[in-house]
């Protein structure tokens, strides 16, 4: 490899570390049954919260809690991953480099 190249790949490196740090403190909120259900997902895709309004929880109808906050949870990771995306879509030019992203 010519030095240029080298120098290349070492920026696009520094600029990918930058990226990751960053989703690590980045948070997405996602909720359901109408702001019922909070999840807070970081940009390295883990549940960082989750919040449940108090007048939701009904002992006899547990199903309809749970399927709310998963429907937070899965929004939350589906934005997470978007974040993550988009941020390395910066750097990569748009190209989708399996492991990246």
């Amino acid at each position: 490899m010519n030095k240029n190249m080298i120098r290349q790949a070492q920026q696009l490196q520094q600029k990918m570390a930058k990226v990751q740090e960053e989703l690590e403190t980045a948070t997405v909120e996602a909720s359901s049954g109408g702001g019922m259900v909070t999840a807070v997902v970081t940009g390295k895709q883990t549940v960082a919260s989750i919040t449940i309004d108090p007048q939701c929880v009904d002992p006899e109808d547990v199903e309809v809690l749970e399927e709310m906050v998963m429907a937070a949870i899965n929004e939350g990771l589906q934005k997470a991953q978007e974040l993550a995306a988009q941020k390395m879509g910066v750097i990569t030019g748009g190209l989708n480099i399996p492991g990246l992203g």
